[in-house]
């Protein structure tokens, strides 16, 4: 299988620290998306009953602390109760229903089959190779086998990954109803069954086939459901399909009018594969005087450290995973400008108070649109001009909407920088550099032999020839690690 950062790696775990849980199938647990200033509000992963090396898995991944949808819906799923879920994308479904289904089938002690036990539907083909590769991941060293199955793949491929053995099918609903009639995909010993973004397969018109894929799943069996909203249709086929269900739902945080930050917001439509080379694009294009970039896990952040050094960045990290020594001294170096870029986690810039932040790098979404609005907070402040960019993957360009109706405000979506636009944007800055020396003064040594060839040549040209040769000086390192050497 291909190994690509997951879904919750990428577009669902971004740490955002206000969750309860409840085992009660008839309360609903209300959770807000308020972030938490306090480290020990909230546990970490081991304290929710997960398997040691599943917990182990999750830390060498990288993540701090569980989302709030990930605090209430695992242990709610580990007791064996059905769930309906109400979150949005970005809050960490994925590992929400992944984990206590790992734990589960890792937990087995009956003899293997080469038959589904755990079965997962999404809407689309992206989302299923996203949340197979996330399950891969994080049962690494269970020996839990993991099929998706979606349209526009070959099928013949798929049924032979299915006769070596699946302990996990992610699917999507017409591929799998297809393998169902073929009597290719046995669902007789599903114990598991997760329908994530339930919402969008109804609008998608798979309300038939839902039906008709769940009926062949055992009666006994687990089921969660997740959607981003609770509409008639989702309490119908949660009626039909799931007995007596806990209920979770992550409540956006009432926001009164103009606490949000007035910074120009700005996103960029980038897949997962390319976003390092869009970042350095896009830096490059701002030239920001001082930035911290976001990221969802300690060890995206330590990539993306080695990365933007690599591009002559003077870039430092700062997570969970540090000492507070550690800490003191990125944070020492940010202060005093001696570092340009800060990358970081949401859980280790939590109270951070710096105001000559120039811009905020969403490197990838945050878990909710309160989140967002959080980050934005550090740039923009007493008045000074601030920057927000977002990079977004093509599947979660949706949850953009989501946070413009949060914020009120527009987040204009852009392309990336061309080779052209980043020529001319160097032009710019060295025309400003030059601007900042005239004004500056104290030429008379240069003057000199300015003079000496305006006897030969036009003033003008000797001009435009001592310009070129500071541009050419620059571009090929500019163009070899997409930094601008000129104009900084």
């Amino acid at each position: 299988m291909k190994t690509t950062p997951p879904r919750d790696s990428s577009s669902d775990s971004a740490p955002d620290l206000t969750a309860e849980s409840t085992a009660d199938s008839t309360n609903e647990t209300t959770t807000d998306g308020a972030a938490d200033t306090s480290r020990d509000a909230v546990p970490g992963f081991a304290t929710l009953g997960l398997l040691e090396p599943l917990v182990a898995a999750i830390v060498t991944l990288g993540y701090e602390e569980p989302t709030p949808i990930q605090r209430a819906a695992i242990p709610v799923l580990l007791s064996g109760k059905d769930l309906v879920g109400q979150a949005g994308t970005g809050t960490g479904k994925t590992a929400a229903f992944a984990l206590p289904l790992i734990h589960r089938l890792a937990s087995d002690q009956e003899p293997r089959t080469g038959k589904p036990r755990g079965f997962i539907l999404v809407p689309t083909r992206e989302l299923a190779m996203q949340v197979a590769e996330a399950i891969h991941k994080y049962s690494k060293g269970s020996g839990l086998a993991v099929v998706p199955l979606y349209g526009g793949a070959p099928m013949e491929q798929q049924i032979r990954a299915l006769r070596r053995g699946a302990d996990i099918v992610v699917a999507t609903p017409g591929r799998a109803l297809d393998l169902l009639r073929r009597d290719t995909l046995d669902l007789k010993s599903v114990q598991v069954v997760v329908l994530d973004e339930a919402d969008e397969m109804l609008d998608m018109g798979f309300a038939e086939d839902l039906d008709a894929i769940l009926t062949a799943t055992p009666k006994t069996r687990q089921t969660a459901l997740f959607a981003a909203t609770m509409a008639p249709r989702i309490a119908a086929i949660a009626g039909r399909h799931l007995r007596e269900p806990a209920r979770v739902t992550i409540e956006r945080e009432a926001r009164a009018a103009g606490k949000v930050p007035r910074v120009r917001q700005t996103a960029y439509i980038v897949p997962r594969m390319q976003k390092p080379e869009a970042l350095a694009r896009v830096l490059e294009f701002e030239s920001p005087a001082s930035a911290i970039v976001f990221c969802r896990t300690r060890l995206e952040v330590d990539d993306l450290t080695d990365t933007l050094n690599a591009h002559g960045y003077s870039a430092k990290s700062l997570h969970g995973g540090m000492d507070q020594r550690d800490r003191d001294r990125v944070m020492q170096g940010f202060r005093s400008t001696q570092v340009e870029i800060l990358v970081a986690t949401d859980v280790a810039a939590r109270g951070l108070d710096i105001d000559h932040v120039s811009h905020v790098v969403n490197y990838d979404l945050p878990s909710s649109a309160e989140v967002y609005v959080h980050r934005i907070g550090r740039t923009g402040r007493i008045g000074r001009e601030g920057v927000a960019i977002t990079l977004v993957e093509p599947r979660e360009s949706r949850y953009l909407r989501s946070i413009e109706g949060l914020t009120r405000q527009r987040i204009e979506v852009l392309r990336l920088p061309s080779a052209h636009d980043l020529r001319a944007r160097r032009l710019e800055n060295l025309s400003a550099t030059l601007r900042e020396r005239l004004a500056a003064g104290k030429l008379e040594e240069m003057r000199t032999i300015v003079e000496s060839l305006a006897a030969e040549f036009d003033i003008f040209d000797v001009a435009a020839a001592a310009l070129s040769l500071v541009h050419d000086e620059s571009e090929p390192a500019a163009e070899s690690t997409n930094r601008p050497r000129a104009g900084r």
